[in-house]
Order: structure tokens, then sequence, then C-alpha cells
């Protein structure tokens, strides 16, 4: 972990590379008597390695050869001062890596529950996640605190990806409304010329077009139809937050139609609840089995329009229901002209434990699977559009 923006400004000229070599290491190693710096911390230092020792240190043996637990125990008046601390002396990176440690290492995620915890702590998508799974144990006082916190990761998510995926979808469905034989007020004069420059005429001055292109009459219609069915199982929290910002963001488009449906071995259409991703969020309960199979039956007794659908399966593909029947229904849908895409994961992680026969199955179907991160997925759904090959990332 690095210390680069969590001691007070120093001149560098004054520091003793050695001596800075050594504290560095001493914050790392923790201070155990075996780490061989020989360094003693104080003030600052002191404290921020009490923050980092009250989390990580768990190798020191007490007495019968047990080892000792972390500083921080089940109080939740020590783990508000805690938060305070880490927040003191950590930039909010480094903050938000620290508290999933905690939950993880130290089982402190009931103590979310309370509301003074869910104000000290510095939200992002992980903790978001973590709040939804505690969803139905959460008790009336503390669920308006936790919606504020997930409203605030979903705004500020949205500030990040609404203005690029709009734009580069905009792009994407003219593009795949594009005719070579529209009628004459609906030429794209533009696009036309630039395609027909090969046979300008300089003694007349002039490009005689031979190909023609514009846009059909109907371009302020629904042109895509896209369904999104989310795996909701614990594993997918990341990828559940995003991909319910991104079905809010695509649902505020006109020419897509949309629909969000998540799933575990029920299956939940959260359609109507898309212009509020918040609602969405806390629609979902995370956790439970899986049922791809069922979920995709429902998907694919909601399309009308084949060739104009895009259905997007975000799941590890741990697969608790039929499998047989699930790859069949992907090759019925492929046959009949939807475009499907599989995502391992939406989220900035990477791939996560997937089932990796599954992934090959369906790669044998033409429906590679691979993990995308938020910043890739605009990009990969307008090459879905557009019915070109999906950009997948190098793994």
């Amino acid at each position: 972990m690095t210390t680069e923006s969590v001691t007070d400004p120093i001149d560098p000229a004054s520091i003793d590379p050695a001596q800075e070599r050594l504290r560095r290491w001493r914050l790392v190693l923790g201070g155990d008597a075996a780490d061989g710096t020989g360094c003693a911390l104080s003030g600052r230092d002191a404290a921020m390695d009490g923050a980092l020792a009250a989390l990580y240190n768990k190798g020191d043996k007490g007495q019968a050869g047990r080892e000792r637990s972390a500083g921080l125990g089940a109080s939740a008046p020590s783990v508000a001062r805690w938060l305070g601390d880490i927040r003191t002396y950590f930039p909010s990176s480094v903050v938000q890596v620290m508290q999933r440690d905690a939950i993880d290492r130290l089982g402190l995620s009931t103590l979310l529950l309370e509301p003074e915890m869910l104000e000290a702590v510095e939200a992002d998508v992980h903790l978001v996640g973590t709040l939804l799974s505690l969803n139905k144990a959460m008790p009336e006082t503390t669920k308006e605190t936790a919606r504020a916190v997930v409203r605030k990761v979903v705004q500020d998510l949205e500030k990040r990806l609404a203005t690029r995926t709009r734009a580069t979808l905009t792009g994407a469905l003219d593009r795949s409304a594009r005719v070579n034989r529209p009628r004459h007020h609906d030429i794209d004069w533009n696009r036309t010329i630039a395609a027909n420059l090969k046979h300008y005429l300089p003694e007349y001055g002039t490009v005689v077009p031979e190909r023609l292109i514009g846009y059909g009459r109907a371009s302020q219609s629904v042109k895509k139809e896209v369904i999104l069915c989310i795996d909701q199982s614990g594993s997918m929290a990341a990828s559940v937050v995003y991909a319910s910002v991104f079905g809010a963001v695509l649902a505020s488009m006109r020419s897509i139609s949309t629909r969000l449906v998540v799933f575990d071995t029920a299956v939940v259409d959260l359609t109507d609840q898309l212009d509020d991703p918040v609602d969405v969020l806390f629609g979902t309960q995370l956790g439970g089995g899986t049922d791809i199979n069922r979920a995709l039956a429902y998907c694919q007794s909601q399309i009308t329009r084949p060739a104009e659908t895009v259905v997007v399966l975000i799941s590890d593909l741990y697969e608790g229901g039929i499998r047989n029947e699930m790859l069949k229904r992907v090759a019925a849908m492929k046959t009949s002209g939807v475009q499907f895409v599989t995502l391992l994961a939406l989220s900035d992680e990477g791939a996560p434990a997937y089932d990796r026969e599954h992934a090959a199955a369906l790669a044998g179907l033409g429906a590679p699977a691979f993990a995308c991160t938020p910043d890739l997925f605009p990009e990969v759904m307008a090459a879905a559009i557009e019915k070109r090959p999906l950009p997948i990332p190098d793994r």
C-alpha cells in the first residue's frame, strides 16, 4: 500500500533516502520484531500505522498459541473512529479498499445496518453491493440512509457514463439505420457526396451520385430493442450496480426500447422501475441460486423483432438449471437474428471465477463470453447494434 499521499508535506531535499526507504518498509511490514527495519514511528506515521494494524495485523501469537485478532472488534464506536482515521490518513481510493477488506476480513457487514456507520463510510460500487445484500435485514431507521448512500454512488456513475454512452449509441443507431435507396427527402447529402467523390466530373463541376445514402422514414421511432438479463447471485454485485445504471441510461433514449430482467432461481422484470436505478437496485436480491435457462426463456418470450433485438446476458455462467436447454435457447435466438452478448462481468475488476465449459459452448454458438469494463460497454453495445464483431478485450 502506498504512503505517497498520507504524510505531511516535507521538503524533499531534507529527506534521507535510506531512512525514508526504511520508514516505508516499516509501514508495509507492520512492525513485527522480524521485519528487520529497526525503524520507530512517531506522530502521524504512528497513527497511520495503528489504523493499518487494526485491520491487517493478524500474525502475532497470543496466549496458547492463538492468533491475535485484528483490533477493531465488533464495537460500532471503535469502527466509527477507525473509519474517521483512515479517511484522515489515506486518499479515497485507498479508503475504499480498506473498507472492503474490513468487511471481508472482520465480518463488519452488520455494523452497516446502523445509520451513523453508513454516514461515516466512503461510498463506492462495492459498498453498494454490500448494502444490497443486507437489504432484507436492514431496519427501517437505516433504509433511508442506505438509499442516500446508494443514490450518491449511482449519480456519480451516471455523470461518468451517461454522456459517452448516449453519444456512442446514437451514432451506432444512425449507422445501423442507413439505407442505400432513400426517398429524396431522406437523403444524407454529406455522406452521399463523400461516398461518390470518385464520380466527380470536373468539366461540369459536379458529382454524379451512383449510390445514395440516407435514413429511413421512421428515424425517430424505436430502432432497437435491448434486453439486459442480469444474474443477481452474490458474486455479481458490482455488475448488478453498473448494469442498473446503464439500463437507466438506455431507457432514456427514445430510439431504444430497454427491458431489464434480474434472476437467481426466480426471474424478476424490473423494466417499470428503470427511470430510477436506485429503485432497480433495491428491487434486486443478491445471493441465492442461478437458473439461466429460466431467465433466458422469459427474455425469449419478450422478443417481438428478433432482427432488431440485442440480448445481453451478464452472468458467471454457473448454471443451476438445465444446461442443454439454456444453450438451445441461445442458439434459437441467434438463428432468429437476435444479437446475443455474454458478459462474465460488467465491472472494473475483470473476469470473476466462471464456468469455462459453458463459456466455451457459448463461444461455439457465436456468442463469446468475456468480462467487460463499464468504459468499454458502450462500444460493445454499439457493435451489437451495428451487427459487427464485438470489441473483445485481450485476456
